[in-house]
């Protein structure tokens, strides 16, 4: 099964990232195959590449929380076997870059996680609970491996590296 995913790069910083697209579409790819989701046919999604300001917008509206955060999820309601539309990804670059060098992760390899984390919200997966944070996280680990990444959550650096900020990443 395919899925139709549409890319808008909404800030410069970006556009300097060569194969975001290519890149999008494998880690899609890749975690709906693990995942074992059943979409309706011709299923479509957004993805869009954003900076701070624009995600500290979105945070500040549907989660009440005024800061940037690395990535929001807006899934369309219903059943997902029954949605044409799945929903939204956005990803902000700063949080983003940052991360990826507090973390001691290429911006490629923090970007990939970002996108299936994103995904995995779009198709059902949360991380409210300890058991639904271990299967979210396991699943994350088996896709990254299978696309060749360094686990997500692998310590780096720092005391939190590999370490999503949970509660700075959620699905609205």
């Amino acid at each position: 099964m395919s899925v139709d995913i549409d890319i808008l790069i909404s800030t410069p910083a970006w556009e300097s990232f060569e194969g975001l697209e290519a890149l999008t579409q494998e880690c899609v790819r890749a975690s709906l195959a693990e995942s074992g989701a059943k979409l309706a046919p011709g299923c479509e999604l957004s993805v869009n590449f954003c900076d701070d300001a624009e995600i500290r917008e979105l945070n500040a509206e549907w989660r009440g929380k005024d800061k940037p955060t690395n990535v929001l999820s807006f899934p369309t309601p219903g059943k997902l076997a029954n949605r044409p539309l799945l929903g939204d990804i956005v990803i902000a670059y700063e949080t983003v870059a940052r991360e990826a060098g507090e973390q001691a992760k290429t911006l490629r390899d923090h970007t990939a996680h970002m996108v299936i984390h994103g995904f995995l919200h779009l198709i059902g997966y949360d991380h409210e609970t300890s058991a639904e944070a271990e299967t979210m996280e396991a699943l994350e680990r088996r896709i990254a491996a299978g696309l060749g990444l360094r686990d997500p959550y692998a310590p780096g650096d720092d005391e939190e590296a590999g370490q999503l900020n949970k509660s700075d990443v959620d699905t609205i």
